[in-house]
């Protein structure tokens, strides 16, 4: 009879969890929204930070609106097989929305046709992809921010310095500006787009430029000290500038260079805005950045998301641009406005 018993308790949590709701008063039940969100590299600092932001508006609308919200946040670990994986359980324990940080940004339609099939709407955030993939679907979305504009940004902070002192950046005053470059992932859109816009954007301003060297550091800082330290070998203080297509490369990059004997440090400039490279352009180690606004992704991806799982008219909650992106612009950072935007990190 025990063994009845006790079979029979563990086919009602099955049917009914224990998160499914919790007290609301007199036993009522509570609606529950649960969002899965999968990860390409939980590791990665700027992607940690939205997701730290993503938790906290889900705490603050769950104590606003009475309802329970359950943010499942799980690390692709740079797998995207593991990831569609990750995406199936989402959808066998039937999540009212699917969040996708993807690891291959080419490889979306499999999700798409997934969540499609489960009638379970996805938003992709962060690591865009392909157009055709967001399309297949009109319950697919995309949060992010336009990677051609940051690039353009990080490129006008060299500009604008060079108009207002180039023997700043110009160190060896031949009229010209010798870089490196430290581009985050190959054929990732966001570091195929900085990289050229950067470059553009200097030249857009009448200014010549001579590539000294480029290479892949994945995002990641370590990375970016192993590249710089092998440039610093090579070309000495002939490096100028170096451009990357984040903080953590950029940070990297400054590691190397303070461990180095060259006399004439290069100009070092980043992207997103982390705490730790603000920190870097306070301390002058940095010279610029690009504030890529975590917490207004976050608050995007939830809300839309909210919608989604509540049956609301996700264009009522966010500026949806061709029904399907939110984009969320850039700001560019100097030692001028740094103080600000740390405030908004720490708010």
């Amino acid at each position: 009879m025990k063994r009845v018993m006790l079979a029979v308790f563990a086919a009602i949590l099955l049917l009914f969890p224990l998160d499914a709701c919790h007290p609301a008063g007199k036993g009522e039940k509570v609606e529950t929204i649960k969002i899965g969100v999968t990860l390409y590299r939980k590791e990665d600092t700027f992607v940690a930070s939205l997701c730290s932001d993503l938790e906290k508006i889900a705490k603050q609308k769950e104590a606003e609106s009475g309802k329970k919200i359950v943010i499942n946040m799980v690390d692709g670990q740079s797998s995207q097989a593991l990831q569609n994986d990750q995406v199936d359980s989402f959808i066998s324990r039937r999540y009212d929305v699917i969040c996708v940080n993807e690891v291959d940004r080419t490889s979306a339609a499999v999700i798409v046709n997934k969540a499609k099939a489960a009638d379970i709407p996805v938003v992709f955030f962060n690591r865009e992809p392909v157009e055709e993939d967001i399309r297949l679907w009109n319950r697919a979305y995309y949060v992010g921010a336009d990677a051609a504009q940051s690039g353009r940004l990080q490129g006008q902070i060299i500009a604008e310095a060079f108009a207002k002192n180039p023997a700043l950046i110009d160190r060896n005053g031949d009229g010209k500006i010798q870089y490196a470059m430290l581009e985050g992932e190959q054929e990732h859109q966001d570091a195929l787009l900085r990289t050229e816009y950067s470059i553009k954007a200097v030249t857009g301003a009448g200014i010549k430029v001579e590539k000294l060297a480029d290479d892949i550091a994945n995002w990641q800082r370590a990375q970016g000290t192993a590249k710089m330290n092998q440039w610093l070998a090579k070309y000495g203080d002939r490096i100028e500038v170096v451009f990357c297509n984040n903080d953590d490369m950029a940070l990297g990059a400054i590691d190397a260079i303070k461990e180095s004997k060259i006399k004439q440090k290069p100009v070092v400039v980043g992207i997103d805005a982390t705490e730790s490279g603000l920190n870097a352009i306070e301390d002058g180690s940095m010279f610029g950045t690009v504030y890529n606004d975590a917490q207004g992704q976050a608050k995007a991806i939830f809300d839309l998301s909210y919608a989604l799982a509540t049956g609301g008219d996700p264009s009522e909650k966010v500026q949806l641009q061709d029904g399907h992106y939110v984009w969320v612009p850039y700001r560019m950072v100097t030692k001028q406005n740094a103080d600000d935007i740390m405030n908004i990190l720490r708010n």
